[in-house]
């Protein structure tokens, strides 16, 4: 858990909380008005009881409470007080372990004035009742009810008693309290109502909602919010905050038992239990603290530390004849009271200006320091025993406190994620925008290079072929060495090596058969002409994939140079063309039937026909053979399947 940004929305997140918090106090209010509407006709008969008289008596042991008693037949001088009531306390003769522990009795004798309370059922109500030992309650001289309170509600729990079942002859006219404890400690009585159940019971049922299940439902909140926050933790352990919040949702839950759970088990035990969690509880607030604010306080961390320790064995039952944990509990919790106040003290000083978080922290265990004081203050008997307990609350406000910093974290980190996200899409935008100029540019750069590449490539083939063939007839024709037959031939040649260009400039899709045939049909008619046979002998083959316009420009001429060769120096009257597979390539035979002639003479002699198809072979990763015998000559120029370049740049020309 880290400070987070002020761009969290908090003055929307203020207004939620208030306006549940006055709906819920709306509610209640809805509520406690129509309980008390509706109890109104039998208000008239109950009666309030504020006036009582004391009388306390000294016993070595504990003895069970009879079941009729005479107050007037009591030993001992009976005291006027007014209710609510506590004796006065003394600390540290509450918790002197040098004194004999013996047993006191104090009864408290309440008389009833005349009132009509009706036929209906009598109930008493009190607030409370505070005593370490069992409690008994007389009706004119009759017990009827007796309680222990050995537990964790000795001081907390509202009382609700049935005095009769409404058959009365008379009315009340002595209500007797008596409470049996240890000679240490001292007792407390609120105000008693008298009256029917209707009249009383709306009375209990609110002090037992605000005091006992509003708290409970709130720490059992915030304990499940813990738990959250501690599989998280747990799962990316990368963020101590979140196990430190869980740990202080457990030490505030452990913290509150002893407020709203009636343990039953052993009170020294569960008192220990209670009180040390407190200690712990501050001292967990204080690392959060200092994981907020980030700076550390190494004397105040140690003397928490300290301090709890010594807590946690100078409190452990059993260790060294200590007495019961409640008897020493008000001499102990003053010091975790200033270590509450010096904490709250240190975060507000740090977190001032730089951490919003650490100063609600710091503020909340400040606010919880008090309501502890409040409680210290009843549990001793300083406040009347009618005061409401304000600890309670603290699990409340500790719940509200820290749900609203995870709600920060949360907010701040929905914010943060939406800001790299408003990062990443303007990069990515301007990324795009960028890829797109370039793309632009590339394929300006391309075309520029595709026309350069045609251009070359046309004019090259047109100054080697066609450039070529018609400067030699001019030559020719100047020279007047040729006849009129002869420039026909040369102007039929010229025409055939036009076409081929054009014919190259079309798509082929790696279909040299396809190829075979534009050349059949652009040559046929010229060796129609020269009275040659052409016999096609062509297969189908697998397809050249790398074969592509440029390449197939210097197959067409490696073909043509091959017929032109046949028709022009040698006296063929038949030409076969055939197609075939051999190992990783294909291959294409032109043979002819003439007297054949001397291939290395021919490659010698310095002529360019078998020179350029050598060349073009070499251009295209092909390979040109020549054979030739008295029966004919053969022409072979073999391909492969795969390209035979590592990239995809045209051959030269």
């Amino acid at each position: 858990m880290v400070s987070f940004s002020r761009r969290a929305p908090i003055p929307r997140l203020a207004v939620v909380w208030v306006a549940c918090a006055v709906l819920m106090l709306a509610l209640g209010v809805w509520w406690l008005y129509g309980a008390a509407h509706d109890a109104r006709p039998a208000q008239n008969a109950s009666i309030h009881l504020t006036r009582a008289e004391v009388l306390q008596q000294g016993q070595a042991l504990e003895s069970p409470a009879p079941t009729m008693v005479d107050s007037h037949a009591l030993a001992g001088l009976w005291q006027p007080v007014a209710l609510p009531f506590g004796h006065s306390s003394d600390l540290l003769d509450q918790a002197d372990m040098t004194q004999p522990h013996g047993t006191r009795t104090t009864w408290y004798r309440l008389a009833v004035p005349d009132f009509e309370p009706g036929a209906a059922p009598l109930m008493l109500y009190t607030a409370r009742t505070k005593a370490y030992g069992p409690i008994a309650v007389y009706v004119d001289g009759v017990r009827v009810t007796q309680w222990q309170l050995d537990g964790a509600l000795w001081y907390w729990d509202p009382q609700l008693i049935a005095i009769d079942a409404g058959s009365r002859l008379t009315q009340p006219r002595e209500i007797l309290v008596r409470m049996q404890h240890s000679a240490q400690t001292h007792t407390a009585l609120a105000s008693v109502w008298l009256g029917p159940s209707a009249a009383l019971k709306w009375r209990f049922e609110a002090r037992q909602w605000l005091q006992l299940h509003t708290p409970a439902m709130s720490g059992g909140a915030f304990l499940a919010v813990g738990f959250f926050a501690f599989f998280i933790w747990a799962r990316g352990k990368s963020a101590p905050g979140y196990g430190l919040f869980a740990l202080l949702a457990v030490l505030s839950f452990v913290r509150a038992l002893h407020f709203y759970v009636d343990v039953r088990v052993d009170d020294d035990w569960f008192s220990w239990l209670t009180v040390n969690s407190l200690f712990w509880l501050i001292a967990a607030v204080h690392f959060l603290q200092m994981l907020l604010h980030r700076k550390r306080q190494p004397w105040l961390t140690r003397s928490l530390l300290g301090l709890a320790a010594v807590v946690l064995l100078g409190t452990l039952p059993g260790v060294g004849g200590l007495p019961n944990s409640p008897q020493i509990t008000p001499l102990i919790y003053p010091f975790a009271m200033l270590a509450g106040l010096t904490v709250t003290g240190v975060g507000i000083r740090l977190s001032w200006g730089c951490s919003l978080d650490g100063m609600l922290l710091a503020i909340g265990i400040g606010v919880s320091t008090l309501f502890g004081l409040n409680d210290w203050a009843i549990q001793s008997n300083f406040l009347d025993p009618e005061s409401w307990y304000l600890g309670p609350y603290a699990n409340l406000l500790n719940f509200m406190v820290f749900s609203y910093l995870m709600h920060r974290h949360y907010m701040n980190a929905l914010l943060r994620v939406e800001h790299a996200n408003h990062e990443l899409a303007h990069k990515l935008r301007e990324r795009e925008n960028a890829l797109t100029e370039s793309y632009g540019r590339l394929r300006k750069i391309e075309h520029k290079q595709t026309v350069a590449h045609e251009r070359q490539r046309l004019m090259q083939d047109m100054h080697d072929g066609l450039g070529s063939s018609l400067h030699s007839a001019l030559r020719a024709i100047e020279k007047g060495q040729v006849t009129e037959v002869a420039v026909a031939d040369i102007l039929r040649g010229c025409i055939d090596d036009l076409h081929l260009t054009i014919d190259s400039m079309e798509p082929v899709d790696a279909d040299l058969l396809l190829l075979l045939a534009t050349l059949r049909y652009r040559l046929g008619p010229r060796l129609q002409t020269a009275g040659i046979a052409l016999k096609w002998g062509v297969e189908d083959i697998p397809p050249v994939t790398w074969l592509d316009p440029r390449r197939a420009l210097h197959v067409l001429r490696i073909l043509q140079e091959a017929l032109t060769n046949t028709f022009k120096h040698t006296e063929a009257t038949e030409i076969t063309v055939s197609t075939g597979q051999d190992g990783e390539g294909v291959f294409v035979c032109i043979a002819d039937n003439g007297p054949g002639y001397d291939t290395a003479a021919a490659l010698q002699s310095g002529g360019k026909g078998l020179a350029n198809q050598g060349r073009r072979a070499q251009a295209i990763g092909a390979r040109v053979s020549w054979a030739s015998s008295p029966q004919g000559a053969v022409t072979t120029l073999w391909l492969p399947l795969l390209a035979p370049f590592a990239d995809s740049r045209p051959a030269p020309l």
